[in-house]
């Protein structure tokens, strides 16, 4: 497994290196060609800042994320991820471009003469075609920073639990998910979000971890708007995998207790509405591959929260426990953490998104047979899993055919 992790980690690097040579080499011939002096010079500083800026925003995670300590430094650092995601999508672009007027050349050569082969027009068709390919991620990726991550979608979805208690049928649940307040998460925008989540009347409120990205975000400001949230049930909560990286997992809940909200860590609670109840669960971030520290089997030790007189809806921040809550009969899991994968393409009907990296739910409606394989507990029930796509970003604050969102759950009577 190391040796497959180191594989494909060096696959990476060399890929990274060959997208950045094509497009620093050929801007420095480009920046040869240009015949005024003190214009070609200004150029090449240009070409030298942009090389260094890169090479440091590339290295900050490897050297402690110096880099975004700094003033300005998180605003170098998100352009430089932008950057290398678009450069590494036009350069697979045009080079798939090349291929395909490479095989076009050479189709006509096994047809005609090699002087017939040769079409001027041919030619000029793939360069310009190239350039237009080459385009098409940095355009993209624009528009995702500037406007596709602050596009936020309101989903309904109906869920349909069997033996669901009549009182529960229609009951609503609206859900936000990773917020990562901060520079590209600002105050405003989380308000909105709560404005838009309260204008739905639901009956309870459910935030599904990941409040910040690191311990330089303002915890306490996205938790004070949070706490707008209006729900007869309350609002409730679950740590993210942030938190811990923030060491604010007990900042976390002591700032939901302050604003009358209540963050659930390996606890359950009874609610009731309109006469029926259900037992809400809420468990800290279940380590798995991708977070740091002890890991062990998901949802460890909580057997004791889930109920076997009453639905139970399960807050758990990474979609991966899914598995082992359907094995304890959970009726319904609420997640986060995959943002959808943030980018997401559309090939032949099928959506290639990396999050496919980390999770089998990346976003929406899943379900599993309850019960495991060796109990009669779930007597062909089953078990769903709703991943909220989230608000906020991290790595790099675009957004690309996954748009922010506030989800509207609705309980329904199988």
């Amino acid at each position: 497994m190391f040796l497959l992790r180191l594989g494909i980690f060096l696959a990476f690097l060399a890929l990274i290196y060959l997208s950045q040579r094509f497009w620093f080499v050929g801007s420095w011939q480009w920046i040869g060609a240009i015949q005024r002096s003190n214009l070609k010079n200004g150029f090449q500083i240009l070409w030298y800042v942009a090389l260094l800026t890169v090479l440091a925003g590339f290295l900050d995670p490897m050297l402690g994320h110096a880099l975004s300590k700094i003033a300005g430094g998180k605003w170098i650092t998100a352009v430089t991820r932008i950057w290398l995601v678009a450069s590494f999508f036009g350069f697979f672009a045009v080079k798939l471009v090349g291929i395909i007027g490479w095989i076009s050349g050479a189709g006509a050569t096994l047809i005609s003469s090699k002087h017939a082969a040769f079409d001027p027009a041919r030619r000029t068709f793939f360069r310009y075609a190239a350039y237009l390919a080459g385009s098409v991620p940095f355009v993209a990726a624009t528009y995702g920073f500037a406007t596709g991550r602050l596009k936020y979608r309101v989903e309904r979805v109906d869920v349909p639990i069997e033996g669901l208690p009549k009182e529960l049928d229609g009951m609503k649940i609206v859900q936000l998910s990773d917020i990562h307040i901060g520079d590209f998460m600002p105050r405003e925008e989380v308000r909105r979000a709560v404005q838009m989540a309260n204008g739905l009347n639901a009956d309870l409120a459910v935030v599904t971890g990941d409040f910040v990205s690191s311990e330089y975000d303002p915890l306490e400001d996205c938790i004070t708007e949070l706490s707008r949230l209006r729900a007869p049930l309350g609002t409730w909560g679950c740590n993210g995998n942030h938190e811990i990286y923030a060491d604010a997992e007990d900042s976390a809940q002591q700032l939901f207790e302050q604003h009358g909200m209540k963050l659930l860590r390996q606890e359950n609670i009874a609610l009731e509405h309109q006469g029926g109840e259900f037992n809400l669960i809420g468990v800290d971030y279940q380590r798995d591959h991708m977070t740091r520290g002890p890991r062990g089997p998901m949802l460890q030790n909580i057997e004791h929260l889930v109920s076997r007189e009453m639905p139970n809806i399960l807050l758990s921040h990474n979609p991966n426990s899914f598995h082992r809550a359907a094995e304890l009969g959970i009726e319904l899991s609420l997640a986060g953490h995959t943002h959808g994968g943030q980018v997401k393409v559309e090939i032949v009907e099928h959506s290639i998104t990396p999050a496919r990296l980390i999770t089998d739910f990346v976003a929406g409606l899943y379900h599993l047979p309850m019960g495991n394989h060796n109990s009669s507990n779930g007597n062909g029930r089953k078990a769903f899993l709703y991943v909220n796509r989230g608000l906020g970003t991290f790595g790099m604050p675009v957004r690309i055919g996954v748009p922010p969102e506030i989800t509207l759950l609705t309980l329904r009577a199988a």
